[in-house]
Order: structure tokens, then C-alpha cells, then sequence
């Protein structure tokens, strides 16, 4: 476990990730906002929030894609890039391990639950459904 001092550098370190995860992050990036080593950083960040500031990354990026492919009527390249990432491919892949679906069928399933076009599924239908639905 982190002391409070550590702490304090590893939530700026998280709190730049969170704040700009749409754009290119680097390890050094952001180990910088914490004024710590890279490898320290990575080291307490693991040990503080149970994953590596990759993860942490790709899991804002991915959560905020699904997002974007429920209420807006972008292509998945262009959520790709809003999220950060410049290649097509590597962004589908995250995506699918993260959800266990490419995102042009998740974004297919979602709507269909809907009767309103670019409109989360849960104002139409209970949650725990959805998220039964999307085996979640």
C-alpha cells in the first residue's frame, strides 16, 4: 500500500490520464504529472489502484467509445480517433476483449433495444436487461 505522500503523486498521474485520455499518453507523460520515475509510477499505480495505468487508460477510452456509439451517429473510425486512437485496428481489438463484441455490433445491439435513435436502452428498458442482454 501507498503512503499518503505516494498517493497524492499517483492520483496526479491518474487524474492526467483521466483528463486526457483522448489524446497520445505516454508512460513518461504520464509518470511526469506525478513527478516520479516511469517505472515507480507504474509500480504504485499498480499496487494502489490493482492495474496497470495501460489498463486504466483503455478501460476510460473504451468505456467513453461505448458511450459515443450509443448517442452519437459518428463511423467507429472516427470514435476510434475521438478516443485516442490512431489505428483502426488495435482500437476494435481493445474494444472487443474489453466487451466481448466489435463495436459496430455492439453499437447494433444497443440500438435495437431502443426505439429512439442515438438513445441509451436503459430509458427504454430496465438496466439489469440490458446488462443481462450484453452478458455484463
Amino acid at each position: 500500500m501507498a503512503t499518503n505522500y505516494k498517493f497524492k503523486k499517483v492520483k496526479a498521474g491518474r487524474d492526467h490520464i483521466a483528463d486526457n485520455f483522448h489524446n497520445a499518453l505516454s508512460l513518461s507523460d504520464m509518470a511526469q504529472h506525478a513527478h516520479i520515475s516511469p517505472y515507480h509510477f507504474l509500480r504504485v499505480f499498480k499496487d494502489t489502484y490493482g492495474e496497470t495505468p495501460n489498463e486504466f487508460l483503455i478501460r476510460l477510452r473504451v468505456a467513453h467509445a461505448k458511450k459515443l456509439l450509443i448517442t452519437e451517429n459518428h463511423s467507429v473510425s472516427e470514435i476510434c480517433e475521438h478516443v485516442g486512437y490512431s489505428s483502426l485496428g488495435s482500437f476494435s481489438s481493445l474494444f472487443l476483449k474489453q466487451t466481448g463484441m466489435a463495436p459496430t455490433l455492439y453499437r447494433r445491439k444497443l440500438w435495437a433495444l431502443s426505439a429512439e435513435p442515438f438513445c441509451f436502452p436503459a430509458q427504454a428498458i430496465p438496466a439489469c436487461y440490458a446488462r443481462h442482454f450484453l452478458g455484463k
